[in-house]
């Protein structure tokens, strides 16, 4: 976890100069995490797996190289417990991720207007980290164990929004972004004989404040 810290901060700091060189912007946001899920199979039964709803925390940098076209460098900090379940039987344990991605932006229209529809395209890397406390017993384990580990995998970023001017140097953000991940097997352990795989799609609405120049 340490070491994405500092990456994120690393990476930030990079980019800084080339902001600064051209049209930038830097801004924060919230909102909600949303996960989809996927089955853990032993045999011819099955749980469902997924990280659950919660808070997501975001703050980026990013450069306009022209009316249409920008960049953005992000990290994202998301609450949201491992979840295991099985019709009503279900495991829970305490969990967050980090998330650091660039993502190229097209805007629909020009930096002079008041209202920019855009959409994002990036990619990057994600941090999984189960932070709860391991127990001798957990409900539903002969599918997988909900562990106190980390996993670092990489991520597809796509997302839309708009921007609205609140002035000559401020915006108003709504936008959504699906973050897309490998099923992070290290902190949702398959037990022996099961076996899960696929994608995690991550779901994050969120309005933010920015500012550029």
């Amino acid at each position: 976890m340490k070491l994405v810290r500092l990456f994120a901060v690393c990476s930030v700091a990079a980019m800084l100069p080339a902001a600064m060189a051209q049209k930038w912007e830097v801004g924060a946001g919230v909102g909600g995490g949303f996960y989809s899920s996927q089955n853990v199979t032993l045999g011819s039964a099955s749980a469902a797996a997924k990280l659950q709803t919660n808070l997501v925390a975001s703050a980026w940098a990013g450069n306009n190289i022209n009316d249409r076209w920008g960049g953005e460098l992000r990290y994202s900090y998301q609450l949201g417990d491992l979840q295991l379940k099985q019709n009503s039987t279900e495991a829970v344990f305490g969990a967050e991720t980090h998330t650091i991605n660039y993502d190229f932006l097209w805007h629909a229209r020009p930096s002079e207007a008041t209202v920019r529809p855009f959409v994002a395209a990036g990619a990057g890397i994600k941090f999984y980290r189960g932070t709860g406390t391991e127990t001798v017993t957990q409900p539903l384990s002969q599918y997988a164990l909900l562990t106190k580990v980390g996993d670092l995998t990489g991520v597809v970023s796509v997302g839309a929004g708009v921007k609205v001017k609140l002035g000559s140097h401020a915006w108003l953000r709504f936008d959504v972004h699906d973050y897309m991940s490998s099923f992070p097997k290290q902190v949702i352990t398959p037990n022996e004989g099961a076996s899960v795989g696929g994608w995690l799609h991550d779901i994050v609405p969120m309005v933010a404040i920015s500012f550029g120049r």
